[in-house]
């Protein structure tokens, strides 16, 4: 494929699967969504079936396909509440995960407290609760193992529900497109980063690739964990990890280790500071919107999922 065509192709992408930013409000008062009028309709989009479900699956924690192409039975709540972190958003109700992620994130946040001196993080989208398809932003967080983490650390102080779905998180990202903001980028930011990816079970991290050549100049000493940050369209006021497969997950589909590289060379950054991707030209002919995956797109074992009973809370 021709590299205009690519690029044609990922803005189209990212046009229907852009993520959830971070920026972007919540409601206080969300509202039920309607019943659906042929909810086995062979054609309907599964997000329409998954975010309709309020409860986890009443089974055993099960990770089933692969991050953009999955669900997840047994998944458990992140507290919207800890000792170094909230949960924003509420709204969305997608701060469900597998426990090893809850774990994580805990785990995170308390070394942001420790390391970085943050008063702990703010949680974006981590999945749905039987994950699947979101009605709205990311192709992935759908089987468990991603969470957001905004790049704004936590207040002292506990967020009220108004503020938790009306706070907007601090771009990180200079107008340019080119670097980091100077006047938002603190040091606090990549030992954050860092501490996340120096987490055994982390598989990846996506960045804004400005925030990556930023890690890339400023690391210091071990630089090992640098492989597994990756950059990402978006991703400019929050970071995305992602952790590999839990143990016994025989159903969950992995990606490809990363590379040893730490990918900083300007040949890795290149490609993403070109004015073409910083400033790309719409296509002439308007892409026909690519119908959303259905039910019978995903891993047999969701449809056992969505139609389980509701796990007690």
């Amino acid at each position: 494929m021709k590299p205009g065509l690519i690029l044609a192709s990922l803005l189209i992408c990212i046009a229907f699967t852009s993520p959830a930013r971070a920026q972007d409000k919540g409601s206080v008062d969300p509202q039920p969504l309607p019943p659906l009028a042929n909810p086995n309709d062979p054609h309907l989009g599964a997000k329409e079936l998954f975010g309709r479900k309020v409860l986890p699956a009443a089974m055993p924690t099960r990770v089933i396909g692969f991050y953009a192409k999955g669900c997840i039975a047994g998944a458990e709540a992140l507290p919207i509440n800890g000792d170094a972190w909230q949960v924003m958003r509420l709204s969305r109700n997608r701060y469900w995960g597998h426990p090893d992620l809850v774990a994580l994130v805990e785990r995170l946040a308390a070394k942001a407290h420790k390391e970085a001196h943050w008063p702990g993080i703010l949680v974006g989208d981590m999945s749905q609760p039987r994950g699947g398809p979101m009605l709205t932003g990311h192709a992935s967080h759908q089987v468990g193992l991603d969470a957001d983490i905004w790049l704004t650390p936590m207040p002292k102080l506990k967020l009220s529900r108004n503020e938790r779905e009306e706070m907007s998180a601090v771009m990180m990202v200079r107008e340019d497109r080119r670097d980091i903001d100077p006047h938002a980028w603190t040091p606090t930011h990549l030992a954050v980063i860092r501490a996340a990816a120096q987490e055994p079970a982390v598989e990846r991290i996506f960045v804004n690739a400005a925030i990556k050549k930023a890690l890339c100049r400023e690391a210091k000493g071990d630089r090992s964990w640098l492989s597994k940050v990756r950059p990402m369209w978006g991703h400019d006021y929050h970071f995305h990890i992602r952790i590999k497969c839990p143990p016994g997950s025989n159903e969950c589909e992995s990606q490809p280790a990363p590379k040893d590289s730490e990918g900083c060379a300007a040949s890795d950054l290149a490609w993403w500071f070109k004015d073409s991707v910083l400033h790309p030209k719409p296509p002439k002919i308007p892409p026909k919107p690519k119908p959303p995956m259905t039910l019978a797109q995903l891993p047999a074992a969701c449809r056992q999922v969505l139609n389980a009973p509701d796990a007690k809370q």
